[in-house]
């Protein structure tokens, strides 16, 4: 059996959700696509030898996980993919078509932010400074959110980061100006940040 986490979000609310004593189950592998999720599974308890990911260098995503999974015999074998409601189904599907039975366990609800009017007034200030700002998009889905809740906002000159080429991308359909890729990690970002 498999068990795929998206984030350390599902793995935090999945823990969250765990009798006291608990302990990960041996023979269960588990699977995730980036390190805070690795890092959220050790602080579970998950043994490191009983977690797949991808490569050190490797594009942090279901098809770079897929990638040291494909060459194993998926007929018949359980997955579970533990997310929040919604998302993509690619590695879902893909594991699907290569026989095995997935089901997903919803272990938290994905929603549009609602902010204080400190938040608004900070967001707002953001905006009237585009040079001074720079906005870090991890989710596509975030964008939709920020464009929301901002619908009067210009975003030709604001400059954002992204930990994905699909936000990347989300990011420049929704306006943004200037959008460079980052590596996914803290890492990543300062390295963009001393470029500027």
């Amino acid at each position: 059996m498999l068990v795929m986490f998206v984030s350390p979000n599902a793995v935090s609310q999945f823990a969250a959700c765990l009798p006291p004593g608990w302990g990960w189950p041996d023979g269960v592998r588990s699977a995730c696509t980036g390190p805070g999720t690795m890092a959220a599974l050790q602080a579970l308890g998950v043994p490191l030898a009983a977690v797949v990911a991808p490569p050190a260098g490797a594009v942090l995503e279901s098809e770079s996980l897929w990638e040291r999974l494909r060459d194993e015999d998926w007929q018949g074998r359980p997955v579970w993919i533990v997310r929040g409601e919604g998302g993509r189904d690619w590695l879902a599907s893909t594991l699907r078509e290569a026989g095995a039975e997935v089901a997903f366990l919803q272990s938290y609800q994905r929603r549009a932010p609602g902010w204080t009017p400190q938040e608004r007034a900070l967001a707002t200030d953001a905006l009237r400074d585009p040079e001074g700002t720079c906005w870090l998009l991890s989710s596509s889905e975030a964008i939709d959110h920020l464009v929301a809740l901002l619908p009067q906002a210009h975003w030709d000159r604001a400059w954002a980061l992204a930990s994905h080429e699909r936000i990347a991308a989300r990011a420049r359909r929704a306006g943004f100006g200037r959008v460079e890729d980052v590596a996914a990690g803290a890492d990543g970002v300062v390295q963009a940040l001393k470029g500027r």
